[in-house]
């Protein structure tokens, strides 16, 4: 399998609910590096890389969120694979 590398953007109520945590999570128990941010317009974007498999995988367990975050769209934009990169990581 090969590495991919995603740009994705979540909107909705992702802030001030602990989604960059969920999203910390989420990654490490899939095993994709990468950071998330909150962005000042109330998005949270990220870079996502892993497998296709796992990255698919995280893509579902964002849109599904859970009992505070609720994810209204999320969109993945392909990127260049770094392949320096080692864990994932909440930006501020």
């Amino acid at each position: 399998m090969s590495v991919v590398r995603y740009f994705g953007t979540a909107k909705g109520r992702v802030q001030g609910v602990g989604f960059r945590f969920f999203t910390e999570a989420q990654a490490e128990d899939l095993g994709i590096t990468g950071w998330v941010r909150n962005m000042s317009d109330g998005s949270v974007t990220m870079e996502l890389q892993g497998e296709q498999e796992a990255v698919d995988e995280m893509a579902k367990r964002i849109e599904a969120g859970n009992h505070f975050i609720n994810v209204k769209s999320f969109t993945l934009e392909e990127r260049e694979v770094l392949p320096e990169e080692k864990g994932f990581v909440i930006r501020h």
